[in-house]
């Protein structure tokens, strides 16, 4: 069995010895155990594609996991949503104390679609490690005007604009004639854009999906229904015209600190932090939360979620990935402990560390 510690971009071995196939992936805690859930790689530049679907591990103290098989495969019907070969990324799961059902959450592309379907895929489950039964998938809120545009803004697009954006090339990246204000304008008869993504479950139990949209130059927050299988019609537009990706949230003392990336594809760059004091923004940016050598490439990954652990409010980890999308199985984990200065979080890399990191003497925070 492989050794209580965490050891950052280093293999990591399940209960059978193999590597965790888990990338892009998010914790969930229920009854005292822990489920990892993450997109199942194969080997070679075909493994960026889904050919299995989401595999789910288990662990009782993080550190050792096992095997609990593929809790949502794929299809081998071409015409489904889910069919093999389509692009399924960084699921994430809550538990809905309501309906006591497992809720997933996703960002889909349907084969051969490259990533112009933008879509996020939902589906259920009655127990933590599945069988997950697909529902469904579609951009988010469709007809609905995002809170934070006022009612005198909200006017539909020009010929003239819309014309516009049609001769623009939007690959996803950061473009120099990007018309920051027009694209969820454009897109909100269909619902808006939905690619990378995070599930964030508040206090009160609301839940929220914070995704990249808007050809990625734009992220949003969007508040789900009770029973977390829907957008609530209840969104906001985050950090417009910036373009981040890799979302990932968490609470500390009363503030939403939000960790991301820019959009490089697979290359890493530097970790992006922003903080509100509703979860639904307005948000400030504040500088790159890592420190140290690697500093200006997140230590060579890029934020996937962030998990806080029970029982110790100044405790959480911060889960990356370090892509290797040559050979996609290879990808490798970062898992590192968040620290606080002055009330800000920051990260420094850890060659190898335990959750005893937490218990020791720190300064106030």
């Amino acid at each position: 069995m492989n050794p209580a510690s965490f050891r950052p971009g280093q293999l990591w071995p399940d209960n059978h010895g193999v590597h965790i196939n888990a990338h892009g992936g998010g914790i969930l805690l229920h009854d005292q155990t822990y489920y990892w859930f993450g997109e199942h790689k194969i080997e070679g530049n075909a493994g960026n594609h889904a050919h299995v679907g989401v595999h789910v591990y288990s662990s009782q103290n993080l550190y050792h996991w096992t095997d609990r098989g593929i809790a949502l495969p794929v299809s081998q019907d071409p015409n489904n949503d889910l069919g093999q070969g389509c692009i399924l990324e960084r699921p994430k799961v809550l538990y809905n104390a309501l309906t006591k059902k497992f809720v997933m959450w996703f960002h889909l592309e349907p084969k051969g679609q490259g990533y112009s379907g933008a879509r996020s895929g939902v589906a259920i489950a009655d127990h933590p490690t599945g069988p997950f039964t697909y529902l469904e998938s579609f951009r988010p809120n469709a007809g609905h005007w995002p809170l934070n545009v006022p009612p005198e803004a909200r006017q539909a697009l020009t010929d003239a604009d819309a014309a516009f954006i049609r001769t623009l090339k939007l690959d996803g990246g950061p473009h120099p004639q990007y018309p920051t204000d027009k694209i969820f304008v454009r897109d909100l008869p269909t619902g808006q854009m939905a690619r990378d993504m995070t599930l964030f479950l508040d206090d009160d139990l609301t839940a929220y999906h914070i995704y990249s949209s808007e050809e990625n130059g734009t992220l949003q927050i969007s508040q789900l229904t009770p029973d977390y299988l829907k957008p609530a019609g209840i969104f906001t537009r985050i950090l417009p015209g910036d373009f981040n990706e890799a979302p990932a949230l968490f609470k500390h003392h009363g503030k939403y600190f939000l960790i991301t990336s820019g959009c490089t594809g697979w290359d890493p760059n530097p970790a992006r932090l922003a903080v509100a004091d509703h979860i639904l923004g307005p948000y400030t940016k504040l500088p790159n939360p890592c420190r140290g050598p690697g500093h200006d490439t997140t230590f060579g990954a890029q934020s996937t979620h962030i998990l806080p652990l029970p029982n110790n409010p100044n405790a959480f980890i911060f889960l990356a990935d370090i892509w290797r999308p040559q050979n996609a199985i290879d990808g490798r984990y970062l898992w590192l402990p968040i620290q606080f200065q002055n009330g800000l979080p920051y990260l420094e890399f850890q060659t190898e560390w335990t959750l005893d990191f937490f218990a020791a003497p720190r300064p106030p925070v």
